[in-house]
């Protein structure tokens, strides 16, 4: 396959298929999402329904409450209980004015032998038996609906049902408001309704929605006028169409579509003009040979392509690790040769301060065994001589102490420099708890950072492999005889240490760790003692190690 047919292959993979993946992850986030919330109003307007059924049911149940209050209070009605013939006309037109004063759309009077005494919404069901309406009623839990018949048809309604008394006697008011003006009242939008749903009714066929019904509340329900005696259940059913979330559907395949035509369009237009510049791989190459030399060695290579320019690149690798490989070794004897006259230096130095101390030594030796009491004499003539040779190998060493830093006791900010560590630790296995308002400590802030380092990093490596073990740092202030400290503790949940394994802790080249130099303490502890600090190590098998490293506080001198 020829590099311009590649190229084309390659744009038209990397940017069709993270674009197509991108198109379906929206699609289906934003169908999830759209059908959850559709579902979460469904609810609320369920729950809404359910809301304003009780609170009608309240509002029949104190009509009803207050009606049958009045008529126990009522001695035209207890007159007309007792078959008072001037009365009767007064109890058929009784229902009647109450049910129009209250507000109510049904009302019956029955005595306690389920006979209707005055019905308001039908006046000649005046002595007919029907026990199935109070006894139904009381058996509902809340509002029942109840079908009855009306002199003009019949009448469907909310309805509860109350009792009273008079004269001993036990009388039962039923009433209701109109189910039909409750279920308009409900509220609805364009994409979500409730209807009143009877039983044998499909709900899945109710206009003006033309989806399945989502959400159902049973309600118990009465149909007097077909002649039931018994409860069955009606229901108010939230139904809605789901229009909107099938045209964003809609709307994101189209946008995803031309987008991805697009997309392609634009790739391949970008592929040709860069297999039109096929020149830019050997350009390239040029510049990396061009910049090679005996410093800069570091020119990568290496190519998986199977053409000339991959071959060309490869030769050119080769080579450049060969010159690589010679310039290490000559570095490496360049620095052995610096080693060596280093070494001779040293050993001629020292022997230049000690010849003349060995003269002496000789010397007083000899007086020792023939002259002894010329001893004292010969000591004090000589010992000008001991003295300048001594100053110049002091001399001499204090020279070669230049080779390494010395030194440099400041005042240092702890928590800057645990935080600095810290970042550079493994995500998530390292946390800090630091003091607010810490003084400076008087220290070395690399020599302070190279204790935190081996710290932090002894306990992590102690720590690994056993999920959920945490390395904590945590600063404070503290005080050891009357003196004032800044204390940094490195804890873990590790395994801890035995007894045996703490008292060879601060061993040189003693480890537990396989491929440990056992090195890390030993250096902690001289360079915290070089800082005039403590260190000390608290641990016990299975319960992790605590790592305590006192420092002075800057402007205290430590003791």
């Amino acid at each position: 396959m020829s590099f311009r047919a590649r190229l084309l292959v390659a744009f038209g993979v990397a940017v069709v298929v993270p674009l197509l993946i991108f198109a379906a992850g929206v699609r289906r986030e934003m169908d999830r999402r759209l059908t959850a919330e559709y579902g979460a109003r469904v609810d609320a307007a369920v729950e809404g329904v359910r809301t304003q059924l009780g609170r009608e049911g309240t509002d029949i149940a104190t009509r009803l409450g207050a009606l049958a209050a009045a008529l126990s209070q009522d001695n035209r009605f207890r007159l007309a209980t007792q078959d008072d013939p001037a009365s009767r006309r007064y109890l058929l037109d009784l229902a009647g004015n109450a049910m129009r004063l209250s507000g109510l759309s049904f009302l019956e009077i029955q005595d306690s032998a389920g006979r209707i005494l005055s019905s308001g919404h039908f006046r000649n069901a005046f002595d007919r038996l029907e026990p199935a309406l109070p006894r139904a009623l009381g058996s509902a839990n809340g509002p029942a609906l109840v079908r009855d018949r009306s002199a003009t048809g019949s009448v469907m309604v909310l309805a509860r049902v109350d009792s009273f008394r008079v004269a001993g006697r036990r009388f039962t008011v039923a009433g209701g408001t109109s189910a039909d003006a409750f279920v308009a009242q409900l509220p609805r939008t364009d994409d979500l309704g409730v209807t009143l749903v009877l039983p044998g009714v499909d709900s899945t066929a109710l206009p003006p929605y033309r989806h399945s019904a989502l959400t159902a509340l049973p309600i118990p329900y009465l149909d007097l006028a077909a002649g039931a005696t018994t409860l069955d259940t009606a229901r108010l059913v939230a139904t809605g169409s789901p229009e909107t979330l099938a045209l964003l559907r809609r709307s994101v395949v189209s946008w995803s579509l031309l987008a991805l035509a697009a997309t392609v369009a634009l790739a391949l237009l970008l592929a040709a003009w860069l297999a039109a510049r096929v020149n830019r791989p050997l350009a390239a190459l040029a510049e990396k040979t061009a910049a090679i030399d005996l410093d800069r060695l570091d020119q990568d290579f290496s190519t998986d392509r199977t053409d000339e320019i991959g071959a060309l690149s490869r030769l050119l690798g080769a080579m450049t690790d060969r010159v690589r490989t010679g310039a290490a070794r000559l570095r490496d004897a360049e620095r052995r040769v610096a080693m060596g006259d280093l070494a001779r230096q040293v050993n001629h130095d020292i022997k230049n301060g000690l010849g003349p101390i060995r003269h002496v030594l000789r010397h007083l030796d000899e007086v020792a065994r023939t002259e002894p009491a010329a001893l004292a004499g010969v000591l004090a003539e000589r010992k000008g001589t001991l003295d300048s040779s001594l100053a110049y190998l002091d001399t001499l060493a204090r020279n070669y102490a230049g080779l390494s830093p010395a030194l440099r006791r400041e005042p240092c900010d702890v928590n800057a420099v645990v935080q600095e560590v810290v970042s550079g630790s493994p995500p998530g296995r390292v946390k800090t708890v630091l003091s607010a308002g810490l003084p400076p400590a008087a220290a070395d802030r690399l020599v302070l950072r190279r204790i935190v380092e081996n710290l932090v990093g002894n306990a992590v490596d102690g720590a690994a492999g056993r999920a959920g073990d945490v390395v904590t740092v945590s600063t404070e202030r503290a005080a050891r005889d009357g003196e004032g400290l800044i204390r940094i503790v490195v804890a873990d949940t590790g395994p801890g240490m035995s007894r045996e394994q703490l008292d060879r802790a601060f061993d040189d080249f003693f480890t537990t760790k396989e491929g440990g130099t056992g090195l890390g303490l030993s250096i902690v502890r001289r360079l915290v003692l070089d800082l005039g600090g403590a260190l000390r190590i608290e641990t016990e098998p299975g319960a992790g190690t605590r790592a305590i490293v006192d420092l002075p506080v800057s402007g205290e001198s430590p003791r």
